[in-house]
């Protein structure tokens, strides 16, 4: 059964005048489904607040734009308050409480990917506020609730009472927050912008992996992630996830085309990817993405901790490990063609600057 592999948009889910929640619906791109991935954004405007809430699935965060603050709470620790930027990628494994704030002018936006597998819904997040219209206060009785937290039923009505906004608000704009503190972003937040590179290609583009070295907590979250900048008309090597995982892709600036061969060699996608754009490549597939002429960045998880990739072509390309005898015998030429065909990117691996 052919399943459709175009990239789409995120739609806005709910907001008002602090931001808005916007996500990928798996009856629109139906790999969300079938791979058990969630991907969605928050968009804070100035003074923006997303109140406290946990999810169903652990993600990996990522910020687009701006500066802020989040706060985290991983199971039976202190709160971590983390200034954020963008580039920054934070890693939030299973019953982690979060929280975002904005104060400045510029929109801060953050990408969240992660997998479902768990969730209570295949290919969507799940999120459950402890504050709010929408929180655990208002479902609670004010008998359990006064119980709980030892107060009388008339203040708990007041704290439920005061509770009007839902998810995201807008705080005054004199409202005290926590200030972030240096020493919790440590092992909390990686800079992807900043962070040494792992693969760097003149004229060809730049990789920087995000795995249990840099960021621990990717080995609780369950996969990987990298930033990937491609520089203008550059290509990425055909290649594929050789440990069964899936390649979830989030286009952060810039356009390109992209092809994306499958079962049988037939070639399953071929479009232009834009930015804000999202597309998942089945596993073992292979694809190959050109950039146009003012590039292209993107970020990907792929759902194991620390990915291995095949690339077909290439200095270290498959090709390039064949015999000489396999590689006539495969593709039916002579000696004098596979030697033209082996000697072709001998220096030249991943990326491959434009034509001269």
């Amino acid at each position: 059964m052919e399943i459709d592999l175009s990239p789409k948009l995120a739609k806005r889910v709910y907001g008002g005048d602090g931001g808005a929640y916007y996500a990928w619906s798996p009856d629109e791109l139906p790999m969300l489904r079938r791979g058990n991935i969630g991907a969605s954004k928050l968009a804070l405007l100035k003074n923006g607040f997303a109140l406290p809430h946990y999810s169903d699935s652990a993600k990996v965060a990522y910020v687009l734009q701006g500066n802020g603050v989040a706060g985290i709470v991983l199971p039976e620790k202190e709160e971590k308050v983390v200034a954020i930027k963008k580039g920054d990628a934070i890693a939030l494994p299973f019953g982690v409480v979060t929280w975002w704030y904005n104060k400045e002018d510029t929109e801060l936006v953050v990408l969240f990917l992660g997998e479902t597998l768990k969730a209570h819904k295949a290919g969507s997040f799940t999120d459950f506020f402890l504050a709010g219209s929408n929180g655990i206060f208002t479902g609670f009785s004010t008998e359990f609730v006064s119980r709980a937290w030892d107060m009388e039923e008339s203040i708990v009505k007041n704290l439920v009472g005061n509770q009007t906004g839902s998810g995201i608000v807008q705080l005054d704009a004199g409202a005290k927050m926590p200030e972030p503190k240096n020493e919790h972003r440590k092992g909390m937040a990686l800079n992807c912008e900043e962070a040494p590179l792992d693969v760097d290609i003149k004229n060809g583009g730049r990789v920087v992996v995000l795995n249990t070295k840099n960021l621990p907590l990717v080995g609780e979250v369950g996969f990987g992630a990298d930033l990937v900048r491609l520089d203008g008309r550059a290509m990425c090597s055909p290649g594929f996830s050789c440990d069964s995982a899936l390649q979830v892709t989030y286009i952060v600036r810039g356009s390109g085309r992209v092809q994306v061969v499958g079962v049988d060699g037939k070639r399953v996608l071929e479009t232009t990817v834009k930015a804000g754009n999202l597309f998942i490549v089945p596993r073992f597939f292979v694809v190959s993405k050109i950039a146009d002429p003012d590039g292209m960045e993107w970020f990907s998880i792929v759902t194991t901790p620390n990915p291995i990739f095949t690339h077909l072509a290439g200095s270290i390309g498959t090709w390039k490990a064949l015999s000489p005898e396999v590689i006539q015998a495969s593709l039916g030429v002579g000696s004098d063609i596979e030697k033209k065909f082996r000697s072709k990117r001998a220096n030249e691996a991943i990326f491959f600057p434009p034509p001269s």
